[in-house]
């Protein structure tokens, strides 16, 4: 049975630090919260054994209300700070929280170098497909036609697809769950954490605020409704074709495959270095 949400925050929360949250009612990013407490739990870590990195926007805010080691960061830098802190201590269990601005817009090339690298590393990306809290800009995901503050006439560029980046740029394990599958949102993430190499978990989202009142897509209870619906497993999008998967969203895995991990490789050439050192 998983933990009740009281033992969560009894257990993973600063008490006294920044609350009540900034997050709006109905947010889907407390979902992604829960879904990854519940995994470090089920893998039995320490709060020391786990560092939280994140960059700007909403979900910047996630690792400021948990009691890990935490490092609120730059805008689209979570995946540098993250890289580094793997590279100084390869024990650390090391996640970057991001929104899809944040991941794909000025952190992009850190998202698919680190893919390309195979960092050991977990990339947890909260994808609702609009900067938020800056004003509802368009993102790298927000999808054609779409009405945001900078596209007040119909968004005019195509949205790319997170999982496929990074299945294309070499991760080892890529997956996507929306906020309405939270249980499959906690299986995946405790996946993720697990997988050798980098590890992006793309977690549909809702921003009924920006995003939802712009395009009409309803309250936080409609979108999360709408994600239900739209939603297809991996198994039944294999027999589908393009045209019908156009307006579906493919949760589960989506890439889990075995890839040289360069935290490894970084660890065996300085240790040939160092040997070779010694014998001179």
């Amino acid at each position: 049975m998983p933990p009740s949400i009281q033992a969560l925050t009894h257990k993973y929360f600063r008490h006294n630090k920044r609350f009540p949250h900034v997050w709006c009612p109905g947010c889907g990013n407390g979902i992604v919260m829960g879904a990854l407490l519940r995994a470090i739990t089920r893998l039995e870590l320490e709060k020391d054994e786990v560092v939280l990195a994140s960059g700007i926007g909403c979900s910047g805010r996630m690792p400021t209300y948990l009691d890990f080691n935490t490092l609120h960061t730059t805008h689209g830098r979570a995946l540098t700070f993250a890289t580094g802190i793997k590279l100084a201590n390869p024990a650390l269990n090391v996640v970057a929280i991001m929104g899809d601005g944040d991941a794909t817009a000025i952190g992009g090339n850190h998202l698919i170098h680190a893919a390309r690298r195979n960092l050991n590393l977990t990339a947890i990306i909260i994808n609702n497909s609009i900067y938020g809290m800056t004003g509802g800009q368009y993102s790298p995901t927000t999808p054609f036609g779409a009405t945001t503050t900078t596209s007040m006439y119909g968004h005019i560029e195509h949205a790319f697809s997170i999982a496929e980046l990074t299945v294309t740029a070499g991760a080892s394990f890529v997956a996507r769950s929306t906020v309405y599958h939270a249980a499959l949102a906690d299986q995946l993430i405790e996946q993720a954490m697990m997988k050798p190499g980098f590890a992006v978990v793309e977690i549909i989202s809702n921003c009924h605020v920006q995003y939802g009142r712009r395009n009409k897509t309803g309250s936080a209870i409609d979108m999360l409704t709408s994600f239900k619906e739209q939603a297809v497993t991996v198994k039944k999008a294999a027999t589908m074709e393009e045209e019908e998967l156009r307006d579906k969203i493919t949760v589960g895995v989506l890439a889990d495959r075995n890839l040289p991990v360069s935290t490894d490789e970084y660890k065996r050439i300085r240790e040939q270095a160092r040997a070779e050192q010694e014998e001179r």
